[in-house]
């Protein structure tokens, strides 16, 4: 039987395949929470910033809570990961950003030999009066191509507050993965969630944002960036409503398909206010033909000139 210690350093192997370094669980300037399973393996705090992780019979329960007016000066670092072939782990994490406190966090969820692991993610997240609050997810689910991954976010942003989420996987294979995150916007808010997916093999993958603009002058920005081949597939579904006056919404999705693979969008936009204003602009299709021959022109043979472009648009 492995140990913990054998755990932990495959957890810190994918890890480092999303872009962490190791050093940061070291630091004991940075704050972090490293969990593989339904086993906490590490958690660090610093000053301003308060959480509370328990492990639970099939994953960890959480309560991270950022103080009045605290600055964090490096991001919080958290990784999960599940490292065995088959198994379910589920997060449930409630995040509170006191006002006028800042703070950005970065998440590595790693399941480097999914044959049939679940992840699943229930967060729920509180932007006070002026508070700002960046996330970013990057995933990697190895490479055959058995993760089942749900991450659900529900996100309420106050007054003046400011929350912007990234959600990457472009390396590997996504498996099954089902995004549902939806989040308010009050006066002055401003709220701008991005995802760039590569889907390869028999991958599904399925995202659904929603942003509602409440309060007067609110802003929202859903941008949705997707790569897809073999016989892959993706559903995007972007919804914006704009409730109030000076509410300003934007849906932008993009899906590139070569192969067999098959895309969807659906941009859903709603306006109840006569002074809010929300647009949208959805294109899916192959590889730009004038990019394509562009690159073979300066000698790029042509499976490298679709990677190149490909990964310009992931970028």
């Amino acid at each position: 039987m492995s140990s913990l210690k054998d755990h932990e350093e495959k957890l810190l192997e994918a890890f480092e395949i999303t872009g962490g370094e190791r050093a940061i669980f070291e630091n004991p300037q940075i704050a972090h929470l490293m969990a593989v399973g339904n086993r906490i393996l590490s958690a660090r705090t610093v000053e301003g910033l308060e959480f509370d992780a328990e492990e639970t019979e099939d994953g960890i329960s959480a309560r991270v809570l950022l103080k009045r007016e605290a600055r964090l000066i490096y991001p919080v670092h958290v990784c999960f990961g599940v490292i065995h072939k088959r198994a379910t782990q589920k997060i449930r994490i409630e995040v509170t950003l006191e006002p006028h406190s800042r703070a950005s966090f970065i998440a590595h969820c790693v399941f480097p030999e999914a044959e049939g692991v679940k992840h699943i993610m229930d967060a729920k997240i509180l932007i006070q009066e002026g508070a700002e609050m960046c996330y970013r997810e990057t995933h990697y689910h190895g490479l055959k191509g058995g993760a089942f991954v749900n991450p659900k976010a529900g996100i309420r942003v106050c007054k003046g507050g400011r929350y912007t989420s990234e959600f990457i996987l472009i390396k590997g294979r996504a498996g099954e993965l089902s995004i549902d995150y939806d989040a308010e916007a009050d006066s002055g808010a401003l709220v701008e969630m991005v995802a760039k997916v590569f889907g390869r093999g028999s991958d599904k993958i399925n995202i659904k944002e929603r942003i509602c603009l409440k309060g007067t002058g609110a802003r929202s920005l859903i941008k949705t960036r997707v790569a897809l081949e073999d016989t892959a597939s993706a559903e995007v579904t972007g919804i914006t409503e704009g409730n109030a006056p000076g509410a300003r919404g934007h849906v932008d999705c993009m899906e590139i398909v070569k192969d067999r693979a098959v895309a969807g969008a659906v941009p859903v936009v709603k306006v109840t206010h006569p002074e809010a204003k929300v647009t949208h602009e959805a294109a899916i299709g192959s590889v730009d033909r004038q990019q394509m021959e562009t690159l073979m022109a300066r000698g790029v043979p042509p499976d490298r000139a679709v990677e190149i472009i490909v990964e310009g648009i992931l970028r």
